[in-house]
């Protein structure tokens, strides 16, 4: 199957926005995303308002509550956040911009937000830059012929090597037996991070999602992987 895998298109699929946008969350993503979005991926660690010893990224934050879970878990953090879909853009706004502030909240010194597809991100980081990455309950594209759309694909894998420091970790998790099939036929057909087998239970220092909360509510079983960059 992975062998066959086509390279990834360089379009984004997927939905952007879901119900219609409320009157704040509409000014939420024109006044005050542009204050919190992150614009240094040449250089990450001086994105942020403060110094940073480390700088983490979220592939697809969804919500939002894991973002910022690991965040407050990780003060010295310099947390970068992304996501394409405007409804979860505007939950993680929401949450981060005190109502009535939407034009002039502080951005969090130690947050920022990539409204775009986290690809061109990465292409555009140096070398060994992130200290941690994570993929939470990624949308699993189900049917064989989008396999080539799922996040964990040949291709990215190479540039989360690439970015991530070496002994630095990639933290994913699916509870969809499709994905999970498939993170562990491509995981462990490549040789640029120790890949263990998943954890069924979320591992200390692990923030809960929405995503997981659901996949409990009716009947399924995340699995909890953590990757090891390898030199």
């Amino acid at each position: 199957m992975v062998e066959s895998l086509k390279p990834q298109p360089e379009r984004l699929y997927g939905r952007q926005r879901g119900h219609p946008l409320r009157a704040r969350q509409q000014h939420l993503l024109e006044k005050a995303l542009p204050r919190l979005s992150f614009t240094s991926p040449e250089n990450p660690a001086a994105g942020f308002s403060d110094a940073v010893s480390r700088v983490f990224l979220e592939i697809g934050f969804g919500g939002g509550e894991h973002a910022i879970g690991q965040s407050e878990l990780n003060p010295d953090v310099g947390y970068i956040a992304s996501e394409v879909f405007e409804n979860g853009l505007c939950s993680l706004l929401s949450r981060l911009v005190p109502e009535g502030e939407e034009d002039t909240a502080t951005p969090p010194p130690h947050f920022r937000i990539w409204a775009e597809d986290a690809r061109l991100l990465l292409k555009d980081m140096p070398d060994a830059c992130l200290d941690r990455a994570y993929l939470m309950f990624p949308d699993p594209w189900p049917k064989a012929r989008h396999a080539k759309r799922r996040f964990v694909h040949p291709e990215n894998i190479k540039q989360m090597h690439r970015v991530l420091k070496p002994g630095a970790i990639w933290r994913v998790a699916s509870d969809h037996p499709v994905y999970q099939e498939w993170v562990t036929e491509v995981m462990g057909k490549q040789d640029l991070f120790d890949a263990p087998p998943p954890a069924k239970e979320r591992p200390d220092g692990w923030s809960p999602t929405r995503y997981e909360a659901k996949a409990f509510r009716e009947g399924r079983v995340p699995f909890y992987w953590t990757f090891t960059r390898r030199p």
